[in-house]
């Protein structure tokens, strides 16, 4: 027990404070510290558990969104590998079927999609053995395209007549109308397109050959070189062939090409200029009428007017001439061409006949 004595002006007091009293009071005190210390334990420990549940979640949501993004990535590099084959088997179908006929071999067909949905890693190596396959074919056809184009060259070559070089080129930018699709920038697809515009190029140079007879029969009068000048027996340079016939008689264009002159030339007569490109131009003289105008496009044996004697002539005739690049040569060459010329030629003018008519 205590007692504690309170003097308070002049009076004394005391207060007992029994051992009881004591304990109960610190008994109370005690729990009060006990409830408070397990209050801020159990505070403690939920703030911890909330900070690692929230660090959990947070890792969680960054393992989720790394898995996000490479999803996000393959699906990417897929839709790119599938829009690449999609380009590459445009071009090769647009390469067979407007530039190769039914020379080129089949393109590579497109496995079917397996029932199951495979992997990601599966579906790009299947992307990817397709896109091999397809290099495979672009490289096929260029070998064939080549072989082609050196058959073409050597017909050119029989009648004189050298293809120029692709490499050197210009001009105004004109968006193609034929096929506008790009060759993909792979390397066996960029030779395949060197490849195609070669053969383009030669084979057009080939329905330029003026190979048709430009009157009926080779009844030749004169032939291409020095002569005497029937007018005054000098010696002169006869820059084509005459081939006689019956007055009106037709006179036809010796290849396909365009008018590009309809009137009166001096000593020449009435005469007709074909261009055929290339810098191949055939010229019909002495004629007695026309039947074709200045821009109008003909056709090999399309007559184009009539046999005459108009000009410097002596008796009704044709006067021929092929000029390439500006100088005459001997159009015999190109109306006797060998059979080989003739054959490659026909071969091309049914495949550019057979081109126009899909489109």
């Amino acid at each position: 027990d205590h007692e504690i004595f309170i003097r308070t002006g002049g009076e004394v007091r005391f207060l007992r404070v029994s051992a009881v009293l004591q304990r109960r009071v610190a008994a109370l005190v005690l729990i009060a510290l006990g409830l408070w210390l397990a209050a801020t334990i159990g505070m403690l420990i939920w703030q911890a558990s909330s900070s690692y549940q929230q660090r959990d979640v947070a890792a969680r949501a960054v393992a989720v969104e790394r898995a996000e993004a490479r999803v996000a990535t393959e699906a990417e590099r897929i839709a790119a590998q599938v829009r690449s084959l999609g380009a590459r088997q445009d071009y090769l179908e647009g390469v067979i079927a407007a530039d190769f006929g039914n020379d080129s071999p089949p393109p590579a067909p497109v496995p079917p999609q397996p029932a199951t949905t495979p992997a990601t890693t599966d579906r790009i190596s299947a992307l990817r053995a397709i896109g091999t396959r397809q290099t495979r074919l672009a490289t096929a056809m260029t070998t064939a395209i080549e072989a082609r184009s050196s058959r073409a060259e050597a017909a050119l070559s029989a009648v004189g007549i050298r293809a120029g070089s692709t490499a050197n080129q210009g001009g105004p930018f004109i968006a193609a109308s034929r096929r506008a699709i790009a060759a993909p920038r792979d390397p066996a697809f960029q030779r395949l397109a060197q490849a195609v515009s070669r053969m383009e190029l030669v084979e057009q140079l080939i329905l330029s050959i003026p190979s048709s007879l430009p009157a009926e029969g080779m009844n030749l009068s004169s032939g291409f070189g020095y002569r005497h000048d029937p007018f005054t027996g000098a010696g002169a340079m006869h820059a084509g062939l005459d081939f006689k016939g019956a007055h009106a008689s037709p006179i036809r264009a010796a290849a396909a090409g365009r008018i590009a002159f309809v009137g009166r030339q001096s000593g020449y007569g009435n005469t007709i200029e074909v261009d055929h490109g290339h810098g191949i131009m055939t010229r019909y003289a002495h004629m007695a009428g026309f039947t074709a105008r200045v821009g109008q496009p003909v056709t090999p044996g399309q007559q184009i007017g009539l046999m005459g004697s108009t000009g410097r002539s002596t008796g009704t005739h044709l006067h021929f001439e092929v000029r390439v690049n500006g100088n005459a040569v001997n159009p015999r060459r190109f109306l006797e061409a060998n059979p080989d010329v003739l054959e490659v030629q026909a071969n091309v003018s049914q495949r550019v006949g057979s081109r126009i008519s899909a489109r």
